[in-house]
This record gives C-alpha cells, sequence and structure tokens, in this order.
C-alpha cells in the first residue's frame, strides 16, 4: 500500500542549501531540455543532479537519477531534494526513490523559473 504523500506551500523563504539545489535541477533540465531536473544533498552536504532519461528500455525520473548518482557515489542519506517540472506533482516513483534512503528527506517542487510551488513531506 502506497504511502500518503502531502504537498505543503512552498516556504516564505527558502534555505540557501535549499535554493542551491533547486538552481542545480534546474540547470540540468534546461542543459538538454529535460521534461524535468532534480537534485538532492546527502548528509554529508554533497550535491547530485540527474535529469529524466527517456529510452526504448530505459525511463527514469529525473529524481531517480540524482538518488541513484547520490547512492552510487556512497550517499548513505539524504537532506533534502528538489525537482523542477511543469507537472502539477512530483511521481510517485521519484518520491518513493527518496524515501528509500531517507523517509523524513523534504522534496521541493519548483517550476521553469525556480519558484518552488511546494515541498512534499
Amino acid at each position: 500500500m502506497a504511502e500518503q504523500v502531502q504537498e505543503s506551500a512552498a516556504p516564505q523563504e527558502l534555505d540557501p542549501e535549499d535554493a542551491k539545489i533547486v538552481t542545480l535541477a534546474r540547470s540540468a533540465r534546461a542543459r538538454i531540455g529535460a521534461a524535468e531536473g532534480a537534485a538532492v544533498r546527502d548528509t554529508d552536504g554533497r550535491t547530485y543532479a540527474g535529469c529524466t532519461v527517456r529510452l526504448p528500455s530505459l525511463r527514469l525520473s529525473a529524481l531517480q537519477v540524482a538518488v541513484a548518482t547520490a547512492v552510487a557515489s556512497g550517499a548513505e542519506g539524504l537532506e533534502a531534494a528538489a525537482v523542477v517540472t511543469d507537472a502539477a506533482e512530483v511521481s510517485a516513483d521519484s518520491i518513493t526513490a527518496v524515501r528509500d534512503l531517507t523517509p523524513s528527506a523534504p522534496v521541493l517542487r519548483a517550476d521553469a523559473s525556480g519558484a518552488v510551488a511546494g515541498v512534499l513531506r
């Protein structure tokens, strides 16, 4: 049974470290014109970015790519994640990738301009 994810309103003021991962996600998306860009910050403060992968044999969301990159680099947990997307919500599979590593990490959902629209907890 899937866990219910609640999206809360965007914070009045974004933490500078969270603003950094939103910027990284936005840059990853813009670099190749992907549907989504994402970035995560691990518990050591390192950041990882990714964008949507759509191949005939492989489909990954941007957040899945960013989480996989973090794990492949030795990250044991995440402090936060950000997704830049035109969609009204972040996919359940994307949220699950974050929750597999850290159940409590917030996921920021931002638009193409980098404005945070909501926070998934």
